[in-house]
């Protein structure tokens, strides 16, 4: 069994897609919540790597990936280029849903939609100016990988001269959570059903 972490091929990106969708629902598989298999990865995943290849990192268990750290270095701008490059195409695709409709599918398109909205205030998105996801199936976890995916993609922010990172996770997310103030993430928002944790370099 030999794990390595490696740069994003443009050839991973389904493997993203599928990464995401089975470890969607709160780092479990959600194949079974969502009729669309390709709806999660349009809107967590596949927009950063498409953007920012140089940002995604693929872990690799035996050659096979079974794991993904991938993000920003500029998220306003990022957010700018999703809607100028990214969501159009999927909102042509996808109908706006009705209202009323809560489905988990129409939860996900309505965020499309939305398009990928700050999830902190002006003068602390200048603070933390980088965001990012990572996303492990389970034959991946527990090994140490996830911190060293994390400094992975640190290091490559250092490089371009970073200050400092967030990230998002689910109160529901009880290991997540725990995992990321382990490592030295701090909590620097608070919201009903999530929490923003920050790094500074």
């Amino acid at each position: 069994m030999e794990f390595k972490i490696r740069n994003y091929k443009s050839s991973d990106l389904d493997k993203l897609y599928e990464i995401c969708l089975k470890t969607g629902d709160s780092g479990k598989d959600a194949s079974m919540i969502y009729k669309d298999p390709f709806l999660l990865g349009h809107y967590y995943a596949a927009p950063y790597a498409v953007i920012h290849p140089e940002l995604t990192f693929i872990l690799t268990k035996n050659e096979m990936p079974i794991g993904y750290i991938l993000g920003t270095d500029k998220s306003e701008s990022f957010y700018h280029k999703c809607e100028e490059f990214w969501f159009p195409k999927l909102r042509d695709k996808y109908p706006l849903p009705e209202h009323n409709d809560d489905s988990p599918d129409s939860r996900i398109i309505k965020l499309i939609y939305n398009g990928i909205l700050p999830k902190l205030p002006k003068n602390m998105l200048d603070e933390y100016p980088a965001h990012l996801h990572i996303d492990i199936l389970p034959e991946g976890q527990g090994q140490g990988m996830g911190k060293k995916l994390i400094f992975t993609f640190i290091d490559k922010l250092k490089e371009l001269n970073v200050p400092a990172l967030h990230l998002e996770v689910g109160k529901r997310n009880k290991d997540a959570i725990k995992f990321y103030e382990k490592i030295g993430f701090k909590q620097i928002k608070d919201y009903e059903f999530s929490i923003v944790y920050g790094m500074k370099f």
